[in-house]
């Protein structure tokens, strides 16, 4: 954002306000459009980030806001179009935000899907709940070793030495039960976003705003980007859009958005007056 500043000359609050601006405008359009999708496979996973400091150090933080710590953000991509149907960021991990975010899901979706998440326990009644016998569920659950000395205390995780394939509801298609392309959607947030960097002062100072920053790359991602496999954008291979976005087009939203100024009652009686003598 500071290089953003130095490349146009304005302030970083001016660039701040586009960017809540746009999230703004790119959930909303999300909220709205991407609904009614003929999904077939969806994948679910999490993605960590924290807010002004990490969650050990928020106790020492000089004034933390609200908010600060750990941020996870929640995801729910169908596999075969890469479209992102669902996302929330949220300060947690727990069994009320997995609840959330199927409930999510859900309403988003038309028809029986096969829904693949890892071994996080949250989501086994946040999927009952939400769906009910209406899905075919499976967990992907990977098996580490144990973290050699040099791991220790580091956040990359231990050898991965295989996966066990968990059947939990319906008759999930062993073949599809897999969690690669929601991880790889992770890599393209990591990538995409500078405040998801790790062992980097890039990270978000406030969680509005790093939730706003999500939404407009969920938004790019699934409308604007084309997909090197597909050929196509992720919104346009799942229906959901028949052309492919423009960044000019995501800032249509942001006026559209936009009330129009208001004129004081003088400005109004004059340019009424004005009217009826030119008539």
């Amino acid at each position: 954002m500071r290089a953003i500043t130095r490349v146009t000359g304005v302030s970083l609050n001016t660039v701040t306000k586009l960017l809540i601006d746009a999230g703004k405008a790119c959930d909303a359009y999300h909220d709205e459009h991407v609904r009614g999708v003929k999904a077939t496979r969806v994948q679910c996973d999490e993605i960590w980030a924290f807010c002004y400091s990490k969650q050990k150090n928020v106790m020492i933080a000089k004034a933390a806001p609200e908010g600060a710590g750990d941020v996870w953000t929640w995801t729910a991509l169908e596999a075969n179009s890469k479209l992102i149907l669902s996302y929330m960021v949220v300060g947690g991990r727990d069994s009320e935000y997995a609840m959330a975010l199927m409930d999510d899901l859900r309403s988003r979706i038309v028809n029986r899907v096969q829904l693949t998440t890892d071994g996080h326990k949250a989501y086994l009644n946040a999927v009952e709940e939400a769906f009910g016998d209406d899905i075919d569920y499976a967990q992907l659950i990977k098996l580490y070793g144990n973290a050699p000395e040099a791991f220790k205390g580091r956040y990359s995780p231990a050898e991965c030495l295989g996966a066990k394939k968990l059947t939990i509801a319906g008759k999930p298609d062993k073949a599809h039960i897999s969690t690669s392309y929601v991880e790889r959607s992770n890599l393209t947030i990591r990538m995409h976003m500078r405040r998801f960097t790790r062992l980097t002062n890039a990270h978000s100072k406030k969680l509005e705003n790093h939730g706003w920053a999500v939404a407009l790359h969920v938004m790019f991602y699934n409308f604007t980007r084309m997909h090197s496999t597909l050929r196509m954008s992720p919104a346009m291979a799942a229906g959901v859009s028949d052309r492919l976005w423009d960044m000019s087009d995501i800032v249509a939203l942001i006026d559209a958005r936009e009330e129009a100024p208001k004129r004081p009652a003088t400005y109004r009686k004059r340019a009424k007056a004005a009217a009826q003598i030119s008539n």
